[in-house]
């Protein structure tokens, strides 16, 4: 039985909006992994270090029957095929996927940490998430994507739809 998998897309160095497109094709076009549907496109305020670019995040869903380590290592065979290089925790990068939300399962590894931890403090993974899974229940807040983005830090200005030539603040 294939299962169902929320992940989040970003990207914020050379042509952002254009490596989370690719990110998401790729991911479609592997034999083991289906794009159910998939968000807009977001400009996003940076997290991390001072200077970086506004980001451009997505959120997708996947029906896949890979299981989630299998999955986190096809989400970094796609990051390193699209040039990501780790360097600085919530640094620049070229692309960035996370796994969100996998079934309803509650899983913690020293690889991989499902539902995603920092999820309910992240608007800009909420607002796109909320666009194709509003009434998702996180498993272990027992709240809705809505309302983990009712409550979320930070200002609605910090997630903006995504259009071309947008300015970066």
């Amino acid at each position: 039985m294939p299962h169902n998998v929320y992940i989040g897309v970003g990207s914020n160095l050379g042509i952002a909006e254009a490596n989370c497109l690719w990110a998401m094709d790729l991911l479609n076009r592997a034999p083991d992994i289906r794009l159910v549907r998939r968000s807009s496109l977001y400009r996003t305020k940076p997290v991390g270090p001072p200077g970086q670019r506004w980001y451009v995040n997505a959120a997708a869903q996947l029906s896949t029957r890979l299981p989630p380590a299998a999955l986190l290592e096809r989400l970094r065979t796609v990051e390193k095929r699209l040039g990501r290089v780790r360097r600085v925790r919530w640094g620049p990068r070229v692309i960035d996927l996370d796994i969100l939300f996998y079934d309803r399962r509650v899983l913690h590894t020293p690889a991989l940490e499902i539902p995603h931890p920092r999820i309910a403090e992240r608007r800009f993974v909420l607002a796109p998430l909320f666009e194709i899974a509003p009434a998702l229940v996180h498993p272990r807040l027992n709240k809705s994507v809505a309302d983990l983005l009712a409550a979320a830090p930070g200002s609605q200005d910090d997630v903006r739809p995504f259009s071309v030539g947008a300015s970066n603040a």
